[in-house]
């Protein structure tokens, strides 16, 4: 299976996180999410899926007074679309205390980075009473391969919710990647922070288990037999285009950075060649312009 995991943190300052089973098995930052984010909040709810590996033990590992776990069980019979996730994270959502404020939501293989921290804290409470705005948008970096590219072309998306207030008609949409309130889309404001996105970071035979783990999610078994077969290998070309990331990474990660012990063997300018003619028109533009033409939006900007 692909192991997908989310916090869900409310502030005033407290947290809520959901955890599916068996995160320990496949090496996803989980520990690293949660500490990323830990200092901005009061209360870290777990919600944890019945795991036959040491993710409870990663957590608890953590040792922070903030952190309570409550048991859940998966429904994997809900897997067309992924609606199993949305299911989890409605739970989660649904723990959260009535006199929170803001749920800060984040997949366990998404980390924020520390210099960020200050500015997201003072985005909730600038907008605390501006009812307008029921979320906050993060930018989005992905990082592909190793620690030292990361992915930027119309394949990954830019912009995500990250951030909600605490309405309870507000719930996870599709596959959770978004949100809705009652069947809207959510307004927002996009603030200038970004959530470091580490899930495509493995070498080469990790990310084929990725593939298939994640696709058992969304396709019956017959899919994934014919199309991710177990002499299935990885190729790279859904990145488009890779791009040397020169800045730091958070300090959460530099113990996971060190320890990378595979070298990222692909070719930039040949991926780009893969790329077809619509593709790398668009993207010209967007990389001229800063707009990304037809852009899915799962979300409403206001301000």
């Amino acid at each position: 299976m692909y192991y997908l995991y989310g916090i869900s943190c409310k502030l005033n300052e407290s947290c809520r996180f959901y955890l599916h089973p068996q995160c320990g098995k496949n090496d996803y930052p989980v520990v690293e999410a949660i500490t990323s984010i830990l200092p901005i909040c009061d209360e870290f709810l777990v919600a944890l899926g019945d795991s036959d590996d040491n993710t409870e033990d990663l957590i608890r590992g953590i040792n922070s007074p903030k952190i309570r776990i409550i048991n859940t069980v998966w429904d994997e019979d809900i897997r067309e679309g992924g609606a199993v996730f949305a299911a989890e994270t409605d739970k989660a959502f649904a723990a959260i205390s009535p006199d929170a404020d803001w749920a800060f939501y984040i997949q366990g293989d998404e980390i924020v980075h520390e210099k960020y921290l200050p500015l997201i804290k003072k985005e909730m409470e600038e907008n605390l009473n501006d009812a307008e705005v029921e979320g906050l948008l993060f930018k989005y970096q992905h990082f592909y391969g190793s620690y030292s590219h990361y992915a930027h072309s119309r394949r990954w998306y830019r912009r995500e919710i990250r951030i909600l207030r605490n309405d309870k008609r507000i719930h996870a949409y599709r596959d959770a990647q978004g949100f809705r309130l009652d069947d809207r889309k959510i307004n927002v404001k996009l603030i200038d922070a970004y959530i470091y996105h580490y899930g495509w970071v493995k070498p080469p035979k990790g990310l084929e288990g990725k593939l298939r783990n994640f696709n058992q999610f969304y396709h019956d078994d017959t899919w994934i037999a014919e199309n991710l077969p177990e002499t299935f290998e990885f190729d790279f070309k859904n990145a488009d285009r890779l791009l040397p990331f020169e800045d730091k990474h958070p300090a959460v990660m530099l113990p996971r950075i060190k320890a990378q012990n595979w070298k990222l063997e692909v070719d930039p300018e040949k991926l780009k060649k893969n790329m077809s003619f619509r593709r790398k028109a668009l993207q010209k533009i967007e990389d001229w312009t800063g707009w990304r033409v037809s852009e899915y939006r799962n979300y409403k900007i206001v301000k």
